[in-house]
């Protein structure tokens, strides 16, 4: 279909156009029209057209100046230039941006439709001189790996609701009837470090390293094609093609090559990798079923036990929408830590829960993506309502943990665990920055803390972590306003607390330096008499005596 725009700024010449056009029978499928050069323009940028019919006389933007912008933006487009004027500045401009035809005014029926019939047939044959072109030279533009890659992820993705085309099946194996198919999905456990320390940085390189050494194992039998899934980096995908053949053998000869590969990546770059091997498939359609249930296979590993390259096939799938290994229970605690300034106090909470997973009877890999994510997910959450920038956070998931300098490399659960506490160090420090920089701070809440919790062990890195200030500076802060150090002022408000409760004779001293935060009766007892120079039970005598 052909699409014509109508760029005249006199509306009756636009309502004769439409009415003599022949838009049916020539194919057009829509007519727009722009009352001036400025809107037409506009309309360019917004629309598909295919052909525009210029007025060369029109206000403010006339068809001469209109013409040289199309020459310069649009080369493609094809016009036809109506006039009403014999004018030959028109003419030469017309010529000089090699429109279709020059049209004088009034326009008739026949010589619109000759115009018109001649633009449409200039435009099929440009169409389908590059349709040929793009067939003969499909390549060009797009070379042989890059194609085939495509057509695995559009059957791979179900993205592709179309049957292949003939000349596509020859490409991917799919032309002989007797071949069989199956997916090996690579996952690279310790892809930044080695992207990192052997590739300089480039994923891209390292993607190609591996995908070179998988496709060099192809055999007279079998062929094997390797591409890095363009969604999750960690990802490498092999489709495995057999000729003919028993599935047992493929599943033998899957398992077989993908350990030679495993030992090639190792011995040529130090790389670490999980091979889950999907399903034999005798319909090349059928591999995205192939994919998933390579996929299940590595989220089926126990990281608990895992401590190097594996290779595994039809392991059962795990139940990855179990509340077993959820942390949403404990995010509000861990809320309430980061909010005091307590961040060992978070990591203890987050250690304390990880500790279940560890002892527990099995934690596969699946689980563990889903709990990172959900982790991501929910500490991110929390760090925008706590006022930290977005920006400062790893919005966009897993991948983007980089980008905040944490790696997110993990190839057995003890490196899973440092990689959680290493995140919630991260959001702990935004946390306690965004605290700091949003509630002034203000030594009377040390003061304040101190008086309503005498009876705690209080230290002074709980205040240092909480407002983000050195020890030094802090302890200097609250002499100056108060004239004693924390530790000093602590131990006043205990022994102040401690007069008033020896002033009732019904509570025992023991009880009494419970209350007080003393584990120890005697170190009480000590305590109080350094401060006051008599034993609590010297003072209780006295007050009762006087």
């Amino acid at each position: 279909m052909v699409n014509v725009l109508i760029i005249d700024d006199e509306e009756p010449l636009r309502e004769a156009i439409r009415i003599l056009g022949d838009w049916d029978g020539l194919g057009v499928g829509q007519v727009l029209e722009a009352t001036n050069g400025q809107m037409g323009l506009a309309m360019l940028a917004e629309h598909r057209i295919d052909l525009a019919i210029v007025d060369m006389k029109m206000p403010e933007l006339n068809g001469m100046e209109l013409l040289q912008i199309i020459e310069r933006d649009y080369p493609d487009l094809l016009t036809i230039v109506i006039s009403g004027y014999n004018d030959f500045e028109y003419t030469r401009q017309a010529i000089r941006s090699k429109v279709v035809d020059y049209l004088l005014k009034p326009v008739n029926r026949t010589d619109l439709n000759q115009a018109l019939l001649k633009a449409i047939n200039v435009l099929q044959a440009k169409r389908k001189m590059e349709s040929e072109s793009i067939s003969k030279n499909i390549t060009l533009n797009m070379s042989l790996p890059k194609l085939k890659e495509k057509i695995y992820l559009s059957i791979i993705e179900r993205s592709n609701k179309n049957p292949l085309s003939d000349a596509m099946l020859p490409l991917i194996g799919a032309d002989n009837p007797a071949n069989r198919f199956s997916v090996v999905v690579i996952r690279v456990l310790n892809l930044e470090e080695i992207s990192d320390t052997r590739f300089n940085k480039d994923v891209d390189l390292l993607h190609f390293a591996i995908s070179n050494v998988i496709n060099e194992i192809t055999g007279d039998d079998y062929q094997i094609f390797s591409f890095a899934n363009p969604k999750l980096e960690r990802e490498m995908i092999t489709v495995f093609t057999m000729k003919g053949g028993y599935r047992e053998d493929m599943v033998f000869r899957s398992v077989h090559q993908m350990k030679r590969v495993v030992v090639t990546l190792d011995e040529l770059f130090g790389t670490l990798v999980a091979v889950g091997i999907g399903e034999i498939c005798d319909d090349v359609m059928k591999l995205s079923f192939s994919y998933e249930s390579a996929k299940t296979a590595i989220n089926g590993i126990d990281l608990l036990k895992l401590n190097k390259a594996v290779v595994v096939n039809n392991v059962p799938e795990i139940n990855l929408s179990s509340d077993n290994h959820s942390l949403i229970g404990r995010i509000p605690l861990i809320r309430g830590a980061l909010e005091n300034g307590n961040l060992s106090h978070a990591k203890s909470i987050l250690d304390d829960y990880v500790m279940k997973w560890r002892t527990g009877e099995m934690f596969s890999i699946g689980e563990a993506d889903r709990a990172l994510q959900e982790f991501v997910i929910l500490m991110n959450d929390m760090a925008i309502d706590l006022k930290v920038a977005p920006e400062r956070l790893p919005i966009s998931g897993q991948n983007s943990l980089r980008d905040i300098g944490i790696g997110a490399d993990f190839a057995n659960f003890d490196q899973y665990e440092k990689l959680l506490l290493r995140l919630l160090d991260y959001y702990g420090n935004e946390i306690r920055g965004s605290l700091t920089a949003n509630r002034p701070f203000d030594v009377g809440d040390i003061k304040a803390y101190i008086d309503n919790h005498y009876f705690e062990d209080i230290k002074i890195s709980l205040f240092t972590e909480k407002y983000y200030l050195s020890r030094e500076y802090l302890m200097k802060l609250f002499k100056l306003q108060f004239g004693v150090g924390i530790h000093e002022y602590v131990q006043k408000v205990r022994m102040d607390k401690a007069k008033l409760l020896l002033d009732d004779p019904t509570l025992k001293i023991q009880d009494i330096s419970a209350m007080l935060g003393y584990k120890d009766k005697n170190y009480f007892s000590k305590a109080f008499r350094n401060y006051y120079s008599v034993s609590p039970t010297e003072y209780r005598d006295t007050q009762t005596n006087g």
